[in-house]
């Protein structure tokens, strides 16, 4: 497994299917940059609003409807920074996430919809992260994701209803899998580390103290790196159809 600078010589059409606001930005946001940079369509689609990502005892005045609101406004801000389209969102209830049959169709629907090359999650065996138990929407994302790759996006025979909407089948060429504690992939993001910061720090509702998150960041380097030289990657489990 090496690091890359380069992923595709040709334009392509990236979606970008995880859990919540933030998402993108957290897992992903120096990759998804780097590659809007270099000439990628990208465009999210979140399955929630994450409207329960509040501490009623710091945020008081709070309501679950609030939240959903603000969080599709700073999401909006954070694609904007990282050269994302304005971000999509099924406005699932947060928190209660299932990759059950419905959803399945859902995200099959998406992915027929939007037609991507290239589609990005996260990896759902993930059950422990670096900050502790992985969010359970965060795995049903994931899994449902794969679930709906395959067999049922590019086949005919699943979903048949969807026909009837006008989606074709269509079968995506690689899924690249964020959060991943198996990774297959290392991109070398430094160019674009910077404004995964600045995307991350749109979410306000999200950042409780900014020096204590620029401060993980910049720990964050890659193996070899220094302070004075710093460098930084991103992993992916990416599975590849053609």
């Amino acid at each position: 497994m090496t690091s890359q600078t380069k992923t595709w010589e040709t334009p392509q059409k990236i979606l970008v299917v995880l859990a919540h606001p933030d998402d993108p930005e957290f897992f992903c946001g120096a990759t998804l940059a780097k590659w809007a940079r270099e000439g990628h369509a990208v465009q999210y689609l979140l399955l929630t609003c994450g409207n329960r990502g509040y501490n009623p005892t710091t945020m008081p005045d709070m309501t679950p409807e609030k939240l959903c609101a603000i969080r599709h406004s700073e999401q909006a801000e954070a694609a904007k920074v990282i050269g994302a389209a304005p971000p999509l969102f099924l406005d699932l209830e947060d928190g209660y996430l299932v990759p059950d049959l419905n959803l399945r169709r859902s995200v099959v629907r998406e992915i027929r919809r939007h037609k991507p090359d290239v589609l990005v999650t996260c990896d759902p065996q993930t059950l422990f992260a670096t900050y502790g138990i992985n969010h359970p929407d965060h795995r049903a994302c994931g899994q449902v994701v794969l679930d709906a790759v395959f067999p049922a996006a590019g086949n005919i025979a699943y979903f048949p209803e969807l026909l009837d909407e006008g989606f074709e089948p269509h079968m995506p060429k690689e899924i690249w899998c964020s959060l991943t504690m198996q990774p297959n992939t290392i991109l070398d993001i430094t160019d674009t580390w910077d404004v995964r910061l600045q995307a991350v720090l749109k979410h306000k509702t999200q950042v409780q103290d900014v020096d204590k998150l620029i401060e993980r960041f910049k720990a964050s380097r890659a193996e070899g790196s220094t302070e004075e030289n710093p460098r930084y990657e991103e992993k992916f489990r990416v599975v590849k159809y053609q």
